[in-house]
């Protein structure tokens, strides 16, 4: 079977599946010259980590119930993810190669740049244990490219978020991964609210909660001391990423936060009740750390973050 039907039948596939699902949609950001910045699932443009002028912060959009979460379709609005490498080995190198296809059915060769980036290729397996955020190069034919390893056999799932010029929203569109091997799959991990990563610990406070905008803040330590210097990383402080445990739905989250650490805040707003995967990326001594937690999202009570010592510091 051809790439182009392929195409189709997985199309067809996810209408189906998905068709009764709803979610909520994205703000745009505000458009620098000479080309605007497009508002992307896991945070508006912000240089240094500063909220899009249009975003107020504390305050989230309205949900968009109109709208499927991201993620969900290999076609939205007229463009198709083509997955040019959909077989590969888990645990090799692997090249992955993919293209969006216009409204034409010719491959997209013109975006406009969100995150100092054309287009972020997000990787998770469906057991959601891992989760990698690259950055691939394109070439002039449109054809996108980059290197990832999969740990682990079983089905991936790969989200292209992007913005095609002449458009004043970002899409998220999303194919199916194979990687052949030794498949063992595993229950979602439990992380509780605490977890540690390359030496850091980092602590989330907050709740999701179905249909209604909801404070994340997530606080970086190091050594039990808070992180006051993190670093831009792709002209933001801090990049989360939410994905819903059973299809991978990427969820609209919202930076709120100005300063370089300790906290970090985001509004998310959960499509639905159920167990939803956060990826926190930060950058601190050059150095990119990626925590990963599991939330369910229910009607309890939000859970506050952590409170200020009298001397201004997080314990």
């Amino acid at each position: 079977m051809n790439t182009a039907l392929k195409i189709a039948a997985f199309t067809a596939g996810l209408t189906t599946a998905f068709g009764a699902a709803y979610g909520v949609g994205r703000a745009a950001g505000d458009a620098p010259a000479p080309r605007p910045a497009a508002a992307t699932a896991h945070g508006a443009p912000a240089p240094h980590g500063a909220p899009a002028a249009r975003d107020t912060p504390g305050v989230a959009p309205a949900p968009d119930t109109d709208r499927l979460p991201g993620g969900l379709q290999i076609s939205e609005r007229g463009y198709t993810l083509g997955l040019d490498t959909p077989f590969v080995t888990a645990g090799a190198p692997a090249d992955l190669r993919l293209r969006v296809l216009g409204p034409d059915g010719r491959p997209v060769t013109d975006y406009l740049p969100a995150h100092e980036k054309e287009l972020h290729l997000m990787i998770a397996p469906r057991d959601l244990s891992t989760f990698q955020h690259l950055h691939p190069g394109r070439a002039a034919d449109g054809t996108w490219s980059t290197s990832a390893a999969l740990p682990a056999a079983g089905e991936y799932r790969v989200l292209a978020e992007f913005t095609p010029a002449g458009s004043t929203e970002a899409l998220t569109l999303g194919a199916d991964l194979h990687a052949a091997g030794d498949l063992r799959p595993a229950p979602l991990p439990e992380t509780g609210r605490t977890v540690t990563v390359d030496g850091y610990t980092v602590t989330l406070g907050g709740e999701l909660t179905p249909g209604r905008p909801g404070r994340l803040t997530l606080t970086v330590a190091e050594d039990g001391r808070p992180v006051t210097d993190l670093q831009p990383y792709l002209g933001a402080y801090g990049h989360l990423v939410a994905l819903r445990a059973g299809d991978l739905a990427q969820l609209h989250v919202h930076p709120d936060s100005t300063a370089p650490g300790p906290d970090l805040t985001f509004t998310g707003t959960a499509p639905s009740v159920g167990d939803y995967r956060l990826f926190l990326d930060f950058r601190h001594q050059d150095t990119v750390h990626t925590a990963a937690f599991t939330l369910p999202a229910s009607t309890a009570t939000a859970i506050a973050p952590p409170a200020p010592a009298p001397d201004g510091h997080r314990h």
